[in-house]
């Protein structure tokens, strides 16, 4: 007897992947060219620019290596999810990854559960083993990248776009760095740039709210009194968007639209396991340290409306 399930769709997920496999490529072209110039660049020279400066082998192996690293570290969040699914018996689809030409490459990637999920303790696992697998592949992605990163004197910052820094960026950052002098700068090795990105990514999905991992976890750990600690998060959101980036007011708006409910559990009144409230302080340590209030500096509200004219300076 045939199986009258419908066949996975997996084209569309092999294209995304490679669309997103192009699109992490070409904006790591544009990192390791900046790379490369970076002490030309600080002594005010011209950068070598065009076609024949972007195929040269050394960009291209870096933006190679910029895009191979950073699609590990997402593979290996989304497949955090996946197994997890497969090992209760859920049914859940391969990753599907989205390819984003600008800035990093990618808006990430997610999966979609199918099954409903019913108990507690696979709530948490699911959220949990994403951000636990990719975190631990950023790090020494990031550390690694670090410690192939170049000092330089003061580069120019007109128009230049400064991204923030999470708290094990720094810690990392005094490690490797702590002689460097005064009033210089440090340019980023394309592979600490994936693994700066492997670490936004796990910050964002640890937000606790909705579908996301942290949402997940939330709901795993407090049940139905995680929609006060929404709603606490989208005022700090509209907060954060004055203050830091304006890109926390879209957050909340995504919030507001997609709800602040989450599905309910038959097992709800039973509390988790000791070992899973163990590590959900690890995960919080991990968020503690992937955090960016500003990932890219310079846009929070006030700055962006000066730069409009909209106030005065």
């Amino acid at each position: 007897m045939s199986d009258p399930r419908p066949r996975p769709r997996i084209w569309l997920n092999i294209l995304l992947f490679g669309l997103t496999l192009v699109s992490t490529f070409f904006v790591g072209l544009l990192w390791s060219l900046s790379y490369v110039h970076a002490e030309l660049l600080a002594s005010g020279g011209p950068a070598e620019l065009g076609l024949r400066a972007l195929l040269k082998p050394e960009i291209l192996l870096l933006s190679l290596s910029y895009c191979i690293v950073l699609m590990i570290i997402l593979v290996g969040h989304e497949l955090g999810h996946y197994l997890t699914c497969r090992r209760y018996g859920l049914d859940a689809t391969l990753p599907f990854f989205i390819p984003f030409p600008t800035l990093i490459g990618t808006l990430g990637a997610f999966i979609k559960i199918k099954s409903p999920i019913r108990h507690k303790g696979q709530l948490f696992d699911i959220g949990a083993n994403g951000p636990l697998a990719g975190f631990a592949l950023a790090f020494p992605a990031l550390a690694g990248g670090l410690a192939l990163s170049k000092v330089v004197p003061a580069l120019p910052k007109e128009g230049a776009i400064i991204f923030g820094e999470p708290l094990v960026f720094d810690l990392l950052e005094t490690l490797f760095f702590a002689a460097a002098p005064a009033g210089s700068d440090l340019v980023l090795h394309p592979m600490a740039f994936a693994g700066w990105v492997g670490i936004l990514v796990t910050s964002f999905n640890l937000l606790p709210f909705g579908q996301l991992d942290g949402g997940h976890i939330a709901y795993a750990l407090f049940g139905p009194r995680t929609r006060l600690l929404s709603r606490a998060l989208v005022a700090a959101f509209v907060v954060m968007g004055f203050f830091f980036w304006v890109g926390w007011f879209l957050w909340a708006g995504v919030l507001l639209v997609l709800g602040m409910r989450h599905p309910r559990l038959i097992d709800e009144d039973q509390p988790l396991s000791p070992k899973r409230k163990a590590l959900s302080l690890v995960v919080l340590l991990i968020f503690v340290l992937s955090f960016i209030p500003d990932p890219v500096r310079g846009f929070d509200l006030r700055t962006v409306l000066k730069g409009f004219g909209v106030i005065a300076g």
